[in-house]
C-alpha cells in the first residue's frame, strides 16, 4: 500500500509543474509576498552548480516584467523554507530585490525532497552527475525499478543506466564534467577505467581537444595493450626441474611455480650450509 501511495504522488509530481502546483495546494494556499531574508534553501536541493552569469540575467527579467511564477515554500518556526524555485530565489536576492512572490504550502521533508527534484528534471537544470543522484534519489524514495522509474519520467531505461554509472568515475572526472571540461559524451566512455586511467585521458582531452570517437580509439589501445601485456607476462614460464632435482640431492626441499622457485630449511643448519655451497 505504502508503495502505491508513493507512486501515486510520483505521478502527480511528474506533470507540469503547474498542475502539481494545482494538485498540492490547498484552498488554505495562497500567493503572498515574503520577505528574501526569511527564506532558506530547500536542503534537498539536487542542484549544487549554478552559472552566475544567467542567474543574472533572470535577475533583470524578474526586475523589469515581474515573477512569472511564484516560488513555493513551507512554513518553519523561524521563517520559511524553499521547496521549488531555487534559480527564482538566487537571481532575485542577485538583483536586490527586496521579497519575492510564493505559494505556502504545508509540506513534510519526503514532499519537499520530490518536489526539488522533478522541477530540476522536468526544467532540464540539473548537469549530469546532479541528474544521476536525482534518478538515484528517486528510485530510493519511490522503491522503484530503473525500468519502472523510466516509464514514469518518460526517459530511456538505457539514458538512466548510463546516467546513473556515471557516478563510478572518480570525484576528479566528475569534477571535469559539472565544470564542462569534459562532455557527458566522453564522460560515458571513461566509465570502468580506474582513476589514473581517467586523469590520463581527461588531460588529454583537455588538452588536446580529442572527440568522443578520439578517445573511445584510445581507451580501446590502452585496454588491448593491457591484454597483450598481460598474457605475455601470463605466458612466461620457467623450468626448474633439473635445479630442483640437484638441490634434493643436497637435501633440500623445494616448491616451484611458473615463474619462482622456492627453497625451505629445516633449521639453521641448512640455512648455514646453503650459504657455503653459494660461497663456492
Amino acid at each position: 500500500m505504502k508503495s502505491q501511495k508513493l507512486g501515486r504522488g510520483l505521478g502527480a509530481l511528474l506533470g507540469e509543474i503547474e498542475e502539481a502546483y494545482d494538485n498540492e495546494v490547498s484552498q488554505k494556499d495562497s500567493i503572498i509576498e515574503i520577505a528574501l531574508k526569511d527564506i532558506r534553501p530547500n536542503p534537498f536541493q539536487p542542484r549544487k552548480h549554478f552559472e552566475e552569469s544567467s542567474l543574472y540575467e533572470l535577475g533583470e527579467s524578474i526586475k523589469n516584467d515581474g515573477l512569472i511564477q511564484p516560488i513555493i515554500v513551507t512554513e518553519d518556526v523561524d521563517g520559511y523554507i524553499l521547496i521549488a524555485g531555487e534559480r527564482r530565489l538566487r537571481a532575485s536576492k542577485l538583483a536586490k530585490l527586496k521579497t519575492i512572490r510564493a505559494i505556502v504550502l504545508n509540506s513534510d521533508e519526503q514532499k519537499m525532497r520530490q518536489f526539488a527534484l522533478i522541477e530540476n528534471i522536468q526544467r532540464d537544470e540539473l548537469n549530469s552527475i546532479e541528474l544521476a543522484h536525482a534518478y538515484g534519489e528517486l528510485i530510493k524514495l519511490h522503491s522503484i525499478t530503473q525500468d519502472e522509474l523510466s516509464t514514469r519520467i518518460h526517459k530511456s531505461r538505457t539514458h538512466i543506466t548510463n546516467t546513473i554509472r556515471l557516478l563510478q568515475l572518480s570525484q576528479k572526472t566528475q569534477r571535469a564534467l559539472i565544470e564542462k571540461k569534459i562532455s557527458t559524451g566522453h564522460a560515458k566512455v571513461l566509465v570502468g577505467l580506474d582513476e589514473k586511467q581517467q586523469q590520463l585521458i581527461v588531460n588529454s582531452i583537455i588538452g588536446q581537444k580529442l572527440s568522443v570517437r578520439e578517445v573511445e580509439a584510445t581507451i580501446k589501445s590502452i585496454k588491448n595493450s593491457t591484454v597483450e601485456s598481460q598474457s605475455k607476462h601470463e605466458s612466461i614460464s620457467f623450468d626448474f626441474k633439473l635445479i630442483k632435482e640437484k638441490l634434493s640431492l643436497l637435501g633440500f626441499k623445494t616448491k616451484s611455480s611458473n615463474k619462482g622457485l622456492t627453497i625451505e630449511f629445516d633449521n639453521e643448519n641448512q640455512t648455514n650450509y646453503f650459504l657455503t655451497l653459494l660461497q663456492k
